[in-house]
């Protein structure tokens, strides 16, 4: 199924009920006073992350979603059912963001997450609400609020903790098809990806990680040259990125070091951000090549980019320092399982560093709340 990663739709969340005006009338019951229940309230609508839903397609096709009303206050001091909210399903990793204010609703990362995104209006008060000791017989209800309404821009960010990063036809679906069980379509020509796609790296029974390969950048992509732009905001959920060159490339008159500075370009302009991401040089396409010619071409390459890297975050810093080289053939799968190794290792560790600063941080909460707690002298807690 073809990826579809965007979409706008509307949400209308259903009117309350109205309020009832009614008077109990029964034999032998004289001025019996107020009945009139309440309205039901409006119907919400909802958003829930679901990883059974893989793409936003059924958003492309029905553009609006409408909740029902309340209904009406009854007499018999009898309320109005409440409608039933909607729950639309969509996948984890959907960016939802107000169409009128920007403002982000939502942002579903994990499954079973539920956001409102529309609140059904409240029911109206029936006439038995407004009886007092000087308005025995009140005439007045209130109608039902109105649902609110919304439009709605939907954005699919792919959840990976690794990204490929190059131009087209620089073997990132090679590598991934090499490492993993995806299995893109790969072809000798330009923008042969055309969606995003998924892989699960499995490195042994208890370690994994996902890494994602988006269409190949080009010149001007931050302003909408190519496909790639399209897909870079898929790579801001990313812990790492892979930055995949094609050494050995067809044309004679392709400088590799003048596409990569290129990409750095459109990475700094499109998101500062994302610039400053971890970035691992990968140097692609090494069986083409023999080991002299190879060494001489990385040695001119690294020497025209000037290793134009941004260092790692004093957080990420350990026993292994980033950014770094390396040098493969996804075809051949020379050089991949050192690759694949290396990044298990850094996402393992980084993990690690951001699990004992979180503990840390909890710790510190608890113990501030522990001083802010009335004690007695002998320094136990005291409630209040």
């Amino acid at each position: 199924m073809k990826f579809i990663d965007e979409a706008k739709i509307e949400v209308a969340a259903g009117k309350g009920g109205n309020g009832a005006t009614s008077f109990r009338r029964e034999k032998f019951v004289p001025r019996g006073g107020p009945d009139g229940g309440d309205g039901g309230k409006g119907g919400s609508v909802w958003a829930e992350a679901d990883e059974n839903t893989n793409t936003l397609v059924e958003y492309r096709f029905v553009k609006r979603y409408q909740a029902k009303n309340g209904e009406k206050g009854h007499g018999s001091d009898r309320y109005g059912a409440g409608a039933d909210d909607i729950v639309l399903k969509m996948p984890v990793g959907t960016l939802i963001r107000d169409l009128d204010t920007d403002e982000i609703v939502a942002d579903l990362t994990y499954h079973g997450q539920r956001v409102c995104l529309a609140k059904g209006g409240k029911g109206g008060l029936g006439n038995i609400h407004f009886k007092s000791s000087v308005n025995r017989a009140p005439k007045q209800s209130t109608p039902g609020e109105e649902g609110e309404t919304r439009s709605l821009q939907l954005e699919l960010k792919v959840l990976a903790d690794v990204g490929l990063l190059g131009m087209p036809n620089a073997g990132k679906s090679t590598l991934i098809t090499a490492v993993s069980a995806a299995r893109p379509k790969i072809a000798n020509y330009p923008f042969t990806t055309l969606h995003p796609n998924l892989g699960v790296v499995r490195i042994d029974e208890n370690h994994s990680f996902v890494m994602a390969d988006i269409p190949g950048l080009i010149e001007g992509a931050a302003e909408g040259a190519g496909l790639g732009h399209r897909f870079l905001k898929h790579l801001s959920r990313t812990g790492l990125l892979l930055h995949v060159v094609d050494l050995a490339p067809f044309d004679e008159a392709v400088n590799p070091a003048e596409e990569a500075l290129a990409i750095i370009n459109e990475l700094r302009k499109y998101d500062e951000e994302l610039y400053g991401k971890p970035r691992w040089l990968v140097l692609n396409k090494l069986d083409m090549l023999d080991e002299e010619e190879a060494q001489a071409r990385t040695a001119a390459f690294l020497e025209a980019i000037g290793w134009d890297y941004p260092k790692p975050d004093d957080r990420f810093q350990f026993d292994m320092e980033t950014p770094r080289l390396f040098q493969i053939s996804a075809l051949t799968h020379q050089g991949t399982q050192e690759l694949v190794h290396q990044i298990n290792q850094y996402l393992t560790e980084k993990k690690r560093i951001e699990a004992e600063k979180a503990e840390a941080e909890q710790a510190t909460a608890k113990a501030e709340i522990a001083e802010q707690q009335p004690k007695t002298d002998t320094g136990v807690f005291k409630p209040e």
